[in-house]
């Protein structure tokens, strides 16, 4: 069973995360995502009682064994549209591959802002695991930066960047995380995390139909 949990803990990984994603035409993606940002709704916070008994974050980045990793994609689709998708929350499960097994707890819909905080819950394993990001940065059009406060790693910081190109919009995705317990699951959770980038790639190759671009790592 410790074998198990610390393989789920381990695994972990959203800025962004579950569910299988489905394809659409990519003329009803951008009218939606437009529709979405228009369209009024409820500013609703989960209260932190959710992340009780869980492990906190550090409050500040470590100064070592941080990883860093870039990931970019050109989306064929101009820049209001791509943000506009972003910025509703219940595409994250689009983005994110089904065995993560992601779910929102926050109740939907949600109005991102700075200072938003948001609650999740992943199944691994048969490990249910609880996770609390909040929204440090939003500048709508441009970036916003999502922190992990609670949940399995010990720091999590996920940077989201949206430049114009032409009529297309490039995305950008920098992640900077320290697993808990390094020293023994460092390997396995870049792994995954890469697999998880690789797959958000594949999705809005998908939904945007535009071929995709690689990454640093």
């Amino acid at each position: 069973m410790f074998r198990t949990a610390t393989l789920g803990i381990a695994v972990i990984t959203l800025m962004l995360s579950a569910g299988a994603y489905a394809k659409q035409d990519k003329k009803d993606i951008v009218e939606t995502a437009v529709a979405a940002k228009r369209a009024p709704q409820a500013d609703h916070v989960t209260p932190a009682g959710m992340r009780r008994g869980w492990l906190r974050s550090v409050a500040g980045r470590p100064d070592r064994g941080v990883t860093r990793l870039k990931y970019e994609t050109l989306v064929d689709a101009p820049l209001e549209a791509t943000f506009a998708f972003f910025s509703d929350a219940s595409n994250l499960e689009r983005l994110t591959p089904g065995w993560v097994q992601f779910s929102i707890v926050t109740p939907l819909p949600i109005v991102m802002r700075a200072g938003l905080e948001i609650d999740y819950r992943i199944r691994l394993h048969g490990v249910p695991l609880a996770w609390t990001s909040r929204i440090d940065v939003w500048e709508p059009g441009r970036r916003f930066v999502d922190c992990q406060i609670a949940g399995p790693y010990l720091w999590w910081r996920h940077e989201h960047r949206f430049e114009a190109a032409g009529s297309w919009t490039r995305v950008i995705d920098e992640v900077e995380y320290l697993p808990r317990a390094a020293w023994m699951t460092a390997r396995v959770v870049r792994r995954d995390v890469e697999r998880i980038f690789r797959h958000r790639q594949d999705a809005l190759q998908q939904i945007f139909d535009h071929p995709i671009e690689g990454h640093d790592g």
